[in-house]
């Protein structure tokens, strides 16, 4: 799988995305900001999501923030969003569905850190060409941490990563990049309310929040097109748009009618220990989330 990503292009007339955005998605690997809610209906997405952390701290917790869109009805509907949707559309086509979903949630003043890493390395599908957005819940800048992308290096092919499993690296395994040349480093600034997307073979990190408030952003990583298949581990999506994946081992997940739904719950453990299985595939350790 160490080759080249292949580059969609949609040929049709953009929804939300100008041709330069477009542009730059594929020259650059990243689109930022992009307005998606305003920073009210953000603050309370936010708020939501803090009331459940409190309510369910079994269900939502600092080891448990992966497919939260599975148990929590006010984030199924962000991941459904028409103009997230429509912007990932734009890229990729009409016929969509989602991978996973992560919430990154960096304290005041955490030494939480993401190393240099390409998504698509751990993710065991047979491309690399598919487009994650990123929706800030809370200011993401220099201050809190905010991501930095490697202007064009989803044009390499996938670097090698090496666990090192630091303590403060919110990566799965801490997988990293050692040697990066960060001469094209890009710092993507959000508001609340606004999402960046970037492509799933683009280097990019994120350093530690130094602020007094929480960094908080929802990652739907990542939306794919039917054209590419999960090579490792369980065939799982939700559906969202346009006509439904066709593939014979393929499992679809349910949307929550309401915030807990019992069937969506238990459905998100299942794909948790798919998740988990995919991502640690030939790791020599596993950490608890």
């Amino acid at each position: 799988m160490n080759k080249l990503p292949s580059i969609h292009r949609i040929k049709v007339m953009p929804k939300v995305l100008t041709k330069n955005q477009i542009e730059q998605y594929h020259d650059e690997g990243f689109i930022c900001p992009i307005r998606v809610i305003s920073e009210k209906d953000a603050l309370s997405i936010k708020t939501q999501l803090e009331e459940v952390e409190a309510q369910y701290p079994e269900e939502i917790n600092a080891q448990s923030r992966n497919n939260l869109h599975l148990s929590f009805s006010f984030l199924d509907a962000l991941a459904h969003n028409t103009t997230i949707v429509d912007a990932i559309e734009d890229l990729i086509g009409p016929d969509i569905a989602l991978w996973a979903s992560v919430m990154f949630i960096k304290e005041p003043s955490s030494k939480q850190y993401v190393s240099w890493h390409q998504d698509a390395t751990y993710m065991g599908l047979d491309s690399f060409d598919f487009p994650t957005p990123w929706i800030a819940l809370s200011p993401s800048n220099l201050d809190t941490g905010c991501m930095t992308m490697i202007s064009g290096s989803h044009k390499l092919k996938i670097q090698k990563h090496e666990d090192t499993y630091a303590e403060n690296n919110i990566l799965t395994r801490g997988q990293a990049i050692k040697s990066v040349d960060q001469s094209k480093a890009v710092d993507l600034i959000l508001r609340p309310g606004e999402m960046s997307i970037h492509h799933g073979a683009i280097i990019h990190g994120s350093q530690p929040n130094n602020s007094n408030q929480r960094r908080i952003g929802f990652s739907l990583q990542s939306y794919v097109p039917p054209s590419i298949r999960q090579v490792v581990g369980k065939n799982m999506w939700t559906h969202i748009r346009g006509q439904r994946r066709n593939d014979i081992d393929g499992i679809f997940l349910d949307r929550p009618k309401y915030n807990m739904d019992p069937t969506t719950v238990s459905q998100r453990k299942i794909a948790e220990k798919n998740l988990s299985d995919i991502l640690y595939k030939g790791a020599k350790l596993k950490r608890k989330y």
